[in-house]
């Protein structure tokens, strides 16, 4: 798509949006999320794993200055999303406090730090499997009949937006670091494994009734700090060979997606590219308002993320908007903003 027509359909949506918000409404009924710690805003916290943020620094630049379970400074991609659906509220982290009541009516979020499509990649770290997000959707689902009705409930399952994000976790945590894995399977066998898994997902919350889904693509691997601290052989540059297994993945994602659009009547199912936005970031950061793509803001750049970063990390800096990382593995809250901004137009198929 050209880029005068990606920004046409981004000014359109938010044209729409306006004129929701003059209303008081949000774009769509609710807003569900599942996945990783790109979308974790809290559901780690009170499991037993090292995999959380609900500690300083993080949360310093969110809106209460207090860490919240969100592996960034500030927001992350899925805040900003739910703001651009025009939504006043987060949905909140399906095991906190906070997501009882009416509090579900605009949606949960179940996501957790260190899951992934392959269920021994959560099992390695004690996160939430994907399997176990969908058992707490249903019983979202059933919480929601029980306050709305049955008839009320199923348009705000098929009208709402589900978003996926997973997949980094499976490599960087699990296939590039697990011997045995990485010797029982090539890469394209291993992506085989986690497309039938995400196809599983799809057709899970399809068969509950689900209609409009959105899944991120991964991201540029082999270019976060911490991949190329960890697999760039003393290199200061992207870790290729990581890129390439994302491209790869990435294809097969749009491909399975395609398939399960024909298969499956009236769904809506949305790829959002995140490679692409954020390997201009990284590449080109000047341009797009950033001064250091390699160092991440918390600690050194290298490998610092969940607890080893931490308010006695050496070299954490004072600016997080000029960095677009913030840990080793995760955007700053600035990047969060582009990225989300970048996604407009990809999902606004889901909105019509």
């Amino acid at each position: 798509m050209e880029f005068t027509t990606k920004v046409f359909i981004s000014t359109v949506f938010l044209a729409v949006l306006a004129s929701q918000n003059s209303k008081g409404e949000p774009l769509v009924p609710i807003l569900c999320i599942f996945g990783d710690s790109v979308a974790d805003t809290g559901n780690n916290n009170g499991l037993y794993t090292l995999i959380k943020a609900n500690f300083p620094p993080y949360g310093r630049d969110f809106v209460t200055h207090q860490p919240t379970g969100r592996f960034s400074n500030g927001k992350t991609a899925i805040d900003f999303t739910a703001e651009n659906l025009g939504f006043s509220a987060y949905p909140a982290s399906y095991l906190s406090r906070a997501a009882r009541g009416k509090n579900l009516l605009i949606g949960a979020n179940f996501a957790s730090a260190g899951c992934g499509y392959n269920e021994r990649t959560a099992a390695l770290y004690r996160a939430i499997p994907i399997s176990q997000q969908l058992a707490y959707y249903k019983d979202y689902q059933s919480k929601v009949v029980k306050m709305v009705g049955n008839d009320r409930a199923k348009g705000m399952f098929s009208g709402g937006i589900h978003i996926l994000s997973a997949g980094s976790s499976d490599y960087l945590q699990n296939y590039y670091i697990n011997p045995v894995l990485y010797r029982q399977y090539t890469t394209d066998q291993y992506s085989d494994i986690l497309m039938t898994s995400f196809s599983n997902f799809v057709q899970t919350l399809y068969g509950l009734g689900v209609r409009r889904i959105g899944v991120t693509s991964l991201p540029p691997m082999g270019c976060l700090p911490a991949a190329i601290t960890l697999f760039g052989g003393g290199t200061n540059q992207c870790v290729e060979r990581l890129n390439k297994d994302a491209l790869s993945f990435n294809s097969k994602l749009n491909g399975v997606a395609q398939s399960l659009q024909t298969k499956l009547a009236d769904l809506k199912l949305v790829v959002f590219d995140i490679y692409q936005p954020l390997l201009d970031m990284i590449t080109h950061p000047l341009e797009n308002g950033f001064f250091e793509a390699r160092k991440a803001c918390c600690g050194t750049g290298t490998i610092e993320t969940s607890l080893l970063c931490n308010e006695r990390s050496v070299g954490t800096c004072s600016n997080a908007t000029q960095y677009v990382f913030w840990d080793g593995f995760h955007p700053s809250e600035a990047a969060n903003n582009a990225l989300a901004g970048a996604l407009l137009a990809q999902g606004y198929p889901l909105i019509g």
